[in-house]
């Protein structure tokens, strides 16, 4: 059996983990690979005590997952990042020693560094998997947390570019990305020094976070929600820096000149008082839009109850990388998508499988058409059915996630190369 160590550089109970990570190494432990993830938690003192972590290393051991934790440090950023870096390499050696390490696993540029590091440090040399997820440089200047080509930038790219040097094999979330990095690996499925690189999109567990979209089901939670006879344009996700709050709201609002019963419905962890502001600017009142910070086990109850679902991402090199969460959830609820164009595989997914709308510029007209669009979507027969088929062939994690990552493991021990 191959025991492998998930390096992840976030806390257990973030949104991402809970969607993006834990459901992806069950789909391993399922496929008899032994399962351990390292993670690093924010404010360990006030809401991890030795309780509350002996319940959750339980219950992520019933689904094959042994879990361990480290704190997180942020501040001073590049200092606290830092020292992460070096006690969780430490940390990582530890474990390669005393469990036996085949794989180490890192989640972007951070976590695959400390793994990295610690093969370098280590007599037992594990097979290292840089997964990258998204060209996390440019996304941090593109947000305007680094300044473009300062210090920090050009750090990243040498570590970036040691880890492409050192790695074992890859994986990234869009085939634009594969193209960028790995453009001989398309049809072969490995890059020129014959390393296996996997395109995985971010996938949903479409068996336990969603059902196939039904009218009795909308129905229900229409009336639960208190939206029947609404018109419900909803955006699920971070907002600000790479997310266009401003756009989300105009389309919102343009809708609303369109039909005087738009409903502006925004799933989200980020701070509400700008978005709040900007809808009341544009004529929201009360009992015309909802703002609320979800767990990821209830989006499903407010998706079904949408009618269109929003994905406005700045178009940057960066975001050639990346793959929303968001799009396969809509999909799954049977929503048509409204994206603008340039992010990650968006446009070829809505262009070959008819799944929404693309918006080349924000603009009244743009967002004219596009609300058309999807709204005649929305009302052919059969449609929302289709479009949750769509979430299960291009987005499910057993069919697509699941498979992926367990053909890329088995490549890099020269095992299955189909």
């Amino acid at each position: 059996m191959k025991r492998t160590l998930y390096i992840c550089y976030f806390g257990l109970r973030q949104p991402l983990v809970q969607t993006q990570v834990i459901p992806y190494l069950q789909e391993l432990a399922k496929a008899e690979i032994d399962v351990s993830l390292l993670t690093f938690e924010p404010e360990m003192s006030s809401e991890w005590t030795a309780e509350a972590i002996e319940t959750e290393r339980a219950t992520l051991a019933e689904k094959g997952i042994k879990w361990d934790l480290r704190p997180y440090h942020k501040r001073p950023s590049a200092l606290a990042t830092a020292w992460d870096i070096f006690a969780g390499t430490l940390a990582i050696r530890k474990k390669i020693a005393a469990d036996k390490i085949d794989v180490l696993h890192g989640r972007v540029h951070v976590a695959t560094l400390m793994g990295a590091l610690a093969r370098t440090l280590s007599s037992r040399k594990p097979k290292l998997i840089f997964d990258i997820r998204g060209f996390f440089p440019e996304e941090y200047t593109d947000a305007g947390v680094w300044p473009e080509n300062g210090l920090l930038y050009r750090a990243a790219k040498r570590v970036e570019k040691w880890l492409l040097r050192k790695s074992d094999a890859f994986v990234v979330l869009t085939e634009k990305a594969q193209e960028v990095l790995f453009s001989e690996s398309a049809d072969s499925g490995f890059d020129k020094s014959g390393r296996p690189v996997e395109v995985i999109p971010c996938c949903v567990d479409l068996e336990k976070r969603f059902a196939a979209p039904t009218p009795e089901a909308r129905e229900d939670a229409r009336k639960r929600l208190g939206l029947d006879g609404r018109f419900v344009v909803v955006h699920v996700g971070a907002l600000g820096g790479l997310y266009l709050t401003r756009e989300i709201v105009d389309l919102m609002a343009h809708s609303r000149t369109q039909d005087e019963h738009t409903f502006a419905l925004l799933l989200t962890q980020t701070d509400p008082v700008e978005v709040i502001n900007l809808l009341g600017e544009r004529g929201f009142g009360e009992n015309d839009c909802l703002v609320r910070q979800v767990a990821p086990t209830e989006i499903p109850r407010y998706l079904i109850a949408s009618d269109v679902g929003l994905s406005f991402v700045k178009s940057t090199f960066a975001t050639l990388s990346r793959s929303p969460t968001k799009i396969p959830e809509y999909l799954a609820a049977g929503l048509p998508i409204i994206a603008n164009a340039g992010v990650g595989d968006v446009d070829a997914l809505i262009r070959d499988r008819r799944v929404g709308a693309l918006i080349d510029e924000f603009s009244e007209q743009g967002y004219t058409l596009a609300l058309k669009e999807a709204r005649e979507l929305r009302l052919e027969p059969g449609s929302a059915r289709r479009l949750f088929d769509t979430a299960v062939d291009e987005f499910g994690l057993t069919q697509v996630g699941g498979r992926r990552y367990l053909r890329l493991y088995g490549r890099l021990f020269g095992g299955n190369r189909e």
